[in-house]
């Protein structure tokens, strides 16, 4: 508690909040959260952030606050930004007992709004509950469709145990429900439900799914055994033998970071990060940076996969040096192969986390598409049937939860505007 004490004392309150104005993709109102925690009113605390977020609990621990809101912060221009991030999951975990909290904090809004207006919501990620949340809020009947027999999606299956404790995800998810939302599992879009028939049944649709499956780099060998995504390996666990094993995880995001810390934590031998660019360019967060090298994990900086050597499974692969280089198309140092720097090491298994790609069956739905493969939205999130709305990664939003969660909201406030003029 005297840890907390200090954290919240240490926040100006400063008038330009340019931690939620500028630095939340969700606009949490982060000092006014903070000045209730100094006063020890926690409900209240609870109360403001659930305006605009119902992922307290989970953004507070594995959003990237660096470069979000402590990264916009005002006391880290000369010194160390608030711990914005740690405030969020305290006012959570202090809520987190009291069954009815999320319910109190919506219930007179509930009750006004009350309507029998019917939403479908397909996918329980970060952007399908908040979404379900804030209809709910509205009072609209919402169901969520979800193929597994669990909601959360990747804050289940994407996010170690050691970054964001399973127990969060369950107690967040069972608070949203309260709100009085439906859920029906094992229900995939395409296999065991329509879309087609859904259209029939409500008034509006909302597509969540996200995009797992893993990129490819497109090299020479990248077909042999030992080769995995990384996505696809975090989301079902199917891991191999990694027991005195040398693991390339290829990529410099936060699920190239869960996969190289997972696969130490298994027993691999060596983890090396293959990162084509710099560690300053790496979108991942630092700490989970910091955390991999201490915990062995070696980082191969400027430096680009060319070809996988093997004949029926990895043995080797071959790298090539880059130099950072400014083109004036870029925004940033793009990264150029440097000839004649080509080297070999032994490699037992290489692992893809170069970024995720929707689901095949997605240029199915009758939907358009852009040229990414997502699902093309407008400014409303509606896509080419203005009855069914996208968000999240399946519409080719930020690849943070916060970004999730923000494009759930934001077009669970677009179908009841659309709802209420119907």
């Amino acid at each position: 508690m005297e840890k907390i004490n200090e954290k919240v004392n240490y926040c100006l309150n400063c008038k330009t909040k340019p931690c939620s104005n500028k630095g939340c993709p969700l606009g949490n109102q982060i000092p006014q959260f903070i000045e209730q925690i100094k006063q020890e009113n926690y409900k209240k605390a609870y109360e403001i952030l659930s305006e605009t977020t119902v992922l307290q609990g989970i953004c507070g621990r594995i959003c990237p606050h660096q470069k979000q809101c402590q990264g916009s912060c005002v006391r880290g221009i000369k010194g160390e930004p608030v711990s914005i991030g740690d405030l969020e999951a305290f006012t959570f975990d202090a809520m987190i007992e009291k069954e009815d909290s999320l319910l109190n904090c919506y219930a007179e809004e509930i009750k006004k709004n009350k309507s029998n207006k019917k939403v479908a919501v397909i996918g329980g990620g970060p952007a399908g509950l908040t979404a379900s949340a804030f209809l709910a809020k509205q009072g609209l009947q919402v169901t969520i469709y979800e193929k597994y027999d669990y909601l959360g999606g990747l804050l289940v299956h994407g996010i170690p145990e050691f970054r964001l404790p399973k127990e969060i995800v369950k107690k967040t998810v069972d608070k949203i429900l309260q709100l009085g939302i439906q859920v029906k599992y094992h229900q995939q879009l395409g296999k065991d439900i329509l879309l087609q028939d859904l259209e029939k049944q409500y008034d509006a649709i909302f597509l969540s799914m996200g995009a797992n499956r893993s990129s490819k780099m497109r090299v020479e060998g990248e077909q042999l055994k030992g080769v995995y995504g990384g996505n696809e390996l975090l989301e079902h666990q199917l891991h191999p033998d990694y027991k005195g094993k040398i693991v390339a995880v290829v990529g410099g995001g936060n699920v190239a970071m869960d996969c190289a810390r997972t696969i130490k934590k298994l027993g691999a031998k060596e983890v090396k990060v293959i990162y084509r660019r710099a560690r300053e360019q790496m979108p991942a967060e630092d700490k989970e940076v910091e955390e991999a090298m201490r915990e062995g994990i070696e980082f191969l900086f400027q430096n680009n996969i060319v070809k996988i050597i093997g004949k029926e499974k990895v043995e080797k692969v071959e790298l090539i040096k880059t130099e950072l280089v400014q083109k004036e198309e870029d925004t940033r140092l793009v990264p150029v192969n440097i000839e004649g720097s080509n080297y070999e090491i032994k490699m037992d298994y290489i692992i893809m986390a170069l970024g995720s790609e929707v689901e095949s069956y997605v240029k199915n739905l009758g939907l358009k598409t852009n040229k990414w493969g997502n699902i093309a939205v407008n400014e409303n999130y509606q896509t080419s049937n203005p009855k069914i709305y996208a968000g999240g990664d399946l519409a080719g939003m930020k690849a943070t939860v916060a970004w999730a969660a923000h494009s759930g909201r934001e077009a669970a406030s677009n179908i009841i505007e659309n709802l209420n003029r119907s």
